[in-house]
């Protein structure tokens, strides 16, 4: 029996674990933490669930592509998902309020009833969300081969809205609040495409995106325990020091207590860096590597929380909501005219009984919270000064949320590069030069000159997502059953 040994137990660890032990391969997963999940993950505040993930699960019910995905990984086994009647609202302080309504029709009436003058606008819009049901874009991004052929009657429609920014977009109405609050209408980010936002629409309007209850972490040990189910072995507390390599050839790792694990393939599913630059030592690079990796950003949008448990129960709030401000708030260094937030409220399982959970993302600069903890106790210090900033103002809009606060949780790109090793914190980003290979080689699948290694997930294709993850998983497993000779199989097959 050929032995695997996977590094990392975030989801494209655990979902290329899953499809090895289907396909009779021993293969054994080595995790850093002491839990599953990687990014995927959430954390218990004295009885108050802060998620770090899954805004939008892609393959949420089985009328998508992507349900039987999870049904192979056992991720569907006894899970509750919560399908949001509203994607985001968004208000001001002068009492305006602008609902996107995962509803098309109720949106389509919102909309006309805020502003009559833009009826041709409102019924271009409906009309593009209208089109992009019929079609998974998260679903076809993943598959390739025939899920990419069977995308090709819809490639006019990607080339028409790819271009046309929300902020594009809202500048076509005449309402002015609508222009003001259309472009936050997926997450608060700059230039985020139509494309992006007319799928996240179609999907929540036919059910393919939802939330599954108990948040991230839930989600992630289910996968785990289906692969421990399999016969598969997860060693917590397990971090790589190194590969192993012999002739170019990778034969196993080595554990950071001197334990050696040897192995007829080695597949890495974790931080692309940690794992090229720290247990490869650098030696397996290319020039568009060593590019990559060394002009990494500073900053990147919801990189950085602060979440408040929160012993009151707000009825009537969506899941997520932005809140334009009269007056700006100064968060790290930066200022913001807009607050995001998430509501958690007892339903979705991560508040006790009339309880909530508020998080609020902003964007975080690696450099700026590094020379804060270089400095010792101005890093806590910088902590506990934006947490109060955020509940003095949040009560402001939520009356009676101080006094009530419970629980305070800030994580910033430092907590995330802890707990999870990824790279200054972050998610992958776009390359600077060549970013059309992400879609045809990814980013580090392979790396040059050396054999027997694989990596898995975000850092090897360069796209994120967890559905990303677990497709890429699926995808490598296929690919070593297809060199070895086996017929690909599935726990559904």
């Amino acid at each position: 029996m050929k032995r695997i040994v996977i590094i990392g137990a975030g989801i494209a660890g655990l979902a290329t674990g899953c499809y090895g032990q289907m396909n009779g391969f021993e293969t054994e997963i080595f995790e850093m933490h002491d839990k599953p999940g990687g990014l995927c993950t959430s954390w218990k505040r004295k009885g108050y669930t802060i998620d770090g993930c899954i805004h939008h699960l892609a393959g949420a019910s089985p009328a998508s592509k992507l349900y039987p995905l999870w049904q192979e990984l056992g991720a569907t086994k006894s899970l509750d998902i919560t399908f949001d009647k509203i994607l985001r609202r968004t208000v001001d302080d002068d009492g305006n309020e602008l609902n996107f309504y995962t509803d098309i029709e109720r949106l389509r009436s919102h909309l006309l009833d805020i502003s009559p003058g833009d009826k041709d606008l409102v019924e271009h819009y409906i009309k593009a969300i209208q089109k992009f049901t019929r079609f998974e874009l998260l679903a076809a991004i993943g598959s390739g081969g025939l899920g990419m052929i069977r995308m090709l009657p819809h490639i006019p429609k990607i080339m028409k809205w790819g271009p046309v920014t929300l902020e594009d977009f809202a500048g076509r109405f005449r309402n002015p609040f609508i222009r003001k609050a259309f472009p936050t209408a997926q997450y608060d980010f700059p230039n985020i495409p139509m494309m992006i936002h007319l799928s996240f629409m179609a999907g929540c309007s036919g059910r393919l995106l939802g939330w599954p209850t108990g948040g991230s972490l839930e989600f992630a040990k289910r996968i785990a325990g289906h692969y421990e189910d399999l016969g598969g072995k997860i060693h917590y507390r397990s971090k790589v020091k190194r590969v192993i390599t012999e002739n170019d050839t990778a034969t196993g790792i080595e554990l950071t207590d001197g334990t050696a694990i040897m192995a007829d393939r080695v597949i890495s599913a974790a931080d692309g860096y940690s794992t090229i630059y720290g247990m490869l030592g650098g030696k397996y690079t290319d020039s568009f590597i060593e590019e990559y990796y060394s002009n990494p950003p500073d900053e990147q949008e919801m990189n950085a929380y602060v979440s408040l448990g929160i012993k009151k129960d707000f009825p009537g709030l969506p899941h997520a909501l932005t809140w334009i401000m009269t007056d700006k708030i100064e968060l790290a260094g930066r200022s913001y005219e807009k607050l995001d937030m998430e509501i958690f409220n007892s339903r979705t399982g991560m508040a006790p009984e009339g309880g909530t959970v508020v998080r609020v993302p902003f964007t975080a600069s690696y450099s700026y919270w590094k020379g804060l903890r270089e400095s010792g106790e101005k890093y806590k210090a910088e902590k506990e000064r934006i947490s109060e900033t955020v509940i003095n103002r949040l009560d402001l809009f939520l009356a009676g949320l101080k006094e009530k606060v419970e629980v305070v949780d800030v994580s910033t790109p430092l907590t995330v590069e802890r707990f999870t090793g990824n790279y200054h914190g972050m998610q992958v980003w776009m390359p600077a030069k060549k970013p059309g290979r992400t879609m045809g080689k990814g980013l580090t699948r392979t790396l040059p000159g050396l054999e027997k290694f694989h990596m898995v997930g975000q850092w090897a294709q360069g796209l994120i997502g967890i559905s990303t993850a677990a497709i890429l998983g699926k995808k490598l497993m296929k690919s070593i059953c297809k060199s070895e000779g086996r017929r690909f199989v599935t726990s559904s097959a």
